[in-house]
């Protein structure tokens, strides 16, 4: 199948935008029927504001974005934060007792 740049009208920001034979494509190969409606800048916009890019961010970046507890490491007693809310009888362990713990089991 033979396919010619297209331009198309971004629904977001109103630039026009190119639709490549190559992404054309792609979409064919992914099964998709609709072209883009939106430039690549603001689908990838929506992406992050959707959360879709989660697998796309470091690590770092995505701790930065989730909700963090204050807590003591039930092994050396050293304040810590971690991604859940810990529960009273559970232990909570800083990054290096928990590297620690986890190897052992």
């Amino acid at each position: 199948m033979s396919f010619q740049e297209k331009t198309i009208q971004c629904f977001d920001c109103g630039t026009a935008f190119a639709f490549t034979p190559e992404e054309q494509e792609f979409f064919s190969s992914k099964g998709y029927t609709n072209e883009p409606k939106r430039c690549p800048a603001c689908r990838q916009a929506r992406k992050e504001r959707q959360g879709a890019s989660t697998y796309q961010r470091t690590n770092t970046s995505y701790q930065s974005q989730r909700q963090m507890f204050p807590a003591t490491c039930s092994r050396c007693g050293k304040t810590t934060e971690v991604p859940f809310e810990p529960r009273e009888g559970r232990p909570v362990y800083c990054r290096e007792c928990y590297s620690s713990v986890k190897v052992s089991r």
